[in-house]
């Protein structure tokens, strides 16, 4: 089959588009036929080496959509989409022809998605449903979500899906405007001593929970948040560490979740993309648009692109 792969880190030229051995399904395994592949930052990341745990050679990639061709007789031919922490790092992922994993590790494909839309959505909602999950939101819960990207916008459809009060914050004018687009009242933000008084304005008690997609909002959206709220956290600064102000965080009663979705694998996020796929067949979720559709031949190339900043959301097609 045909796959990019790299047996190296540290560099994009490591990645080549080659031949290898099409793998076969174990027992209580599937082999997918991928349809479409999601392309993430974190799969570029991987090739140059800021995963220390990954095994090489390897071939990349998380988020997929396709037919199961092999495993268990009710699996075979269903039209299904997966991603999880093996995937491109200590097991080959969907940046080929096929892919195998656990039969219990990939998920009904929602028939309202294209394959290039569900493989578009992996990381960015799983992500997402895990920080609203750990920081729970609920109905009626008042939450801030700052960042205009994949996971900012999955949180803020999968929070008003859950009936929660949304409220969204980006720094860039254009996210502004896009946010606003979907529906959503949008901060525009500009410097951090003055989120509090911003977040007070719409909500009189503050956040119950704030969902800082960017890394460097945490500080800042302590004195955003209600009496025992939580801030969620993806992201860092580069050195990874921040001035939080403690005395602020502990008076409040605050606490701060970190989520990281490599800390789940396939099956968990089989899960997860069931209870949240069942939301894009009720038309309770918007439909994913703008993809940049790509074949997999050019997929070095779109490393490329996303490596040097690119904003489209790629999908590498075999």
């Amino acid at each position: 089959m045909k796959a990019l792969q790299f047996d190296k880190t540290g560099d994009l030229s490591a990645l080549r588009y080659v031949d290898v051995p099409t793998p076969v399904a174990g027992p209580d395994e599937v082999l997918v036929q991928i349809k479409a592949a999601g392309l993430n930052p974190s799969d570029v990341k991987n090739v140059l080496g800021r995963f220390p745990y990954t095994t090489l050679p390897r071939i990349p990639g998380r988020d997929f959509a396709g037919v199961v061709v092999e495993g268990p007789q009710a699996l075979i031919g269903q039209e299904v989409w997966g991603t999880g922490r093996e995937l491109g790092f200590f097991a080959d992922g969907s940046h080929a022809q096929f892919v195998k994993l656990p039969a219990n590790g990939v998920a009904h494909k929602p028939t309202h998605l294209s394959f290039a839309q569900a493989a578009s959505l992996g990381v960015p909602f799983t992500t997402a449903w895990d920080a609203l999950e750990r920081s729970r939101v609920l109905a009626g819960t008042r939450l801030l979500v700052i960042g205009g990207g994949a996971v900012g916008t999955a949180a803020l459809a999968l929070a008003k899906v859950r009936g929660a009060e949304v409220l969204a914050a980006a720094r860039r004018p254009e996210q502004v405007k896009e946010l606003q687009a979907l529906g959503y009242q949008t901060l525009q933000l500009d410097k951090p001593e003055d989120l509090g008084a911003q977040v007070h304005a719409v909500y009189a008690k503050g956040a119950e929970v704030i969902f800082d997609t960017t890394g460097f909002w945490l500080p800042a959206s302590v004195a955003a948040l209600a009496a025992f709220g939580r801030i969620a956290i993806i992201a860092a600064p580069v050195d990874g560490h921040v001035q939080l102000p403690a005395l602020g965080l502990y008076r409040k009663g605050g606490s701060v979740v970190g989520i990281n979705s490599l800390l789940y694998g396939v099956q968990a996020c089989a899960v997860m993309l069931e209870q949240f796929g069942q939301f894009f067949d009720q038309d309770l979720l918007p439909l994913p648009q703008g993809l940049v559709e790509s074949p997999l031949a050019e997929g070095v190339e779109r490393y490329g692109e996303v490596n040097s900043g690119g904003g489209d959301k790629i999908i590498l097609l075999p």
